[in-house]
């Protein structure tokens, strides 16, 4: 049986998908620093807050996106976003619980910045990035399988098609 077709804007999930991956790139470098070099430096603390709102501002794009068009549902806040595509199993639910996480530390880093303890930023960079690489690598599987299933559906229409009497077909533009 057919699903609905999901009306996915896939140039605008690559788009949002290449600013998460560029972000994460940069954290990446960020966190070779060591922890003293990290918290001894401004800059990077900076740089580093910056770079995991963007990394996750992103990764929200993504969720708020997918959740319209896969879960017709709208969510009630930043986090709740990914608990729905875990829901619906666009990721994982171990991973959706892990965003659900990084969306509330966003919203510390956003509406109180200069309270947030570098110390866990740094620990975040060391511990925590990877699960947005795992993100990108499970949103990318998820549009692959759309994809496929799209133009499976596509080719048996196209077949069906073919098979009416000629003045039953669709007219092609």
């Amino acid at each position: 049986m057919s699903r609905k077709k999901l009306y996915i804007n896939y140039e605008l999930l690559m788009a949002k998908i290449a600013d998460l991956e560029k972000a994460t790139a940069f954290l990446n470098t960020i966190a070779r620093k060591t922890e003293e070099e990290f918290l001894s430096d401004q800059i990077f603390i900076s740089s580093a807050k910056y770079e995991l709102i963007v990394a996750i501002e992103a990764a929200q794009s993504i969720c708020n996106h997918l959740a319209a068009r896969v879960a017709k549902e709208a969510p009630d806040s930043y986090a709740d976003c990914f608990r729905i595509l875990g829901k619906d199993k666009v990721i994982s639910q171990e991973l959706a619980k892990k965003l659900v996480s990084m969306a509330k530390f966003r919203n510390l880093l956003v509406h109180q910045y200069g309270k947030v303890d570098d110390t866990i930023v740094y620990g975040i960079l060391k511990n925590d990035t990877a699960d947005l690489i795992t993100y990108i690598e499970q949103i990318k599987s998820f549009l692959k399988a759309v994809q496929k299933e799209e133009q499976r559906e596509e080719a048996q229409n196209n077949e069906k098609s073919k098979a009416l009497p000629d003045g039953c077909r669709k007219k092609e533009n």
